[in-house]
């Protein structure tokens, strides 16, 4: 295990401190942090605050690691994975602006129970584990809105578990498209996460070449359309209609 707490070490080493961005100038109302300035400011919490660059393709959060503390993403894109059986890459989800990650090991577990990329330069905000647990102590607000995000969470990770064990290779797919398009949007005509259909086949927990070939069919189905990596939905009520009894909406 040291060895992994030392690589840990070194991706934190590596990345910059920043200066001059503070949790009151921040734009990302949907934070949690943000939203519970008023009762945390009194606190001197977010004081405590570093905030860390990361390069496009650099690991922060190595899985397995111990525990330090957690990252809120102030700008950028965070893929979040975890190991799976034969170490098979099995992605859990696509973090942006304003969402946490490392939570899940947060308080109940020493180590890391997933790993996490920034898939474009990606800026975070890191608040350590004794800081955070110190102010859940002071500030009863902050911890009630934290078990409720705790809460939802869990509600989509089992809804998410029990429609993708219902759903055939296409629909899960499909639901993957349509999770990155209401997630990130879309930007002339093509989805605003270019992804590699390893990254899909990752998501939708199949593989790369079925990716292909449900996106091949549903090209000549003119549902989406492709250009590279891109992949654009040319008909979205049909997509949604295929996986409706599925509760697609659920994973945001």
């Amino acid at each position: 295990m040291q060895a992994r707490e030392k690589t840990t070490y070194n991706a934190k080493s590596r990345a910059r401190l920043l200066s001059g961005v503070t949790c009151s100038s921040c734009d990302n109302s949907n934070c949690l942090i943000k939203r519970n300035l008023p009762v945390l400011e009194s606190s001197n919490f977010p004081d405590h605050k570093n905030n860390i660059k990361c390069k496009k393709g650099q690991q922060f959060i190595i899985e397995g690691a111990h525990v330090t503390g957690l990252f809120f993403i102030l700008k950028g894109t965070v893929k979040v994975f975890r190991t799976g059986i034969n170490g098979k890459e099995q992605i859990v989800r696509f973090a942006k602006e304003g969402e946490i990650i490392g939570h899940r090991g947060f308080g109940t577990e020493e180590y890391y129970s997933i790993g996490a990329i920034a898939i474009e330069d990606t800026t975070l905000c890191y608040f350590s584990k004794n800081i955070l647990q110190e102010t859940l102590h002071k500030t009863p607000e902050f911890t009630y809105d934290l078990m409720l995000f705790y809460a939802n969470e869990l509600n989509r990770s089992e809804s998410k578990v029990k429609s993708l064990s219902q759903m055939t290779v296409r629909e899960r797919v499909v639901d993957t498209l349509l999770y990155i398009h209401r997630k990130f949007g879309d930007v002339r005509g093509f989805l605003n996460l270019p992804l590699s259909r390893k990254e899909y086949a990752d998501y939708a927990g199949t593989s790369e070449e079925q990716v292909i070939r449900v996106f091949s069919t549903l090209k000549k189905e003119g549902l989406i359309s492709a250009s590279g990596k891109k992949i654009g939905i040319i008909n979205i009520n049909l997509l949604k209609k295929e996986i409706s009894e599925h509760n697609f909406f659920l994973d945001s």
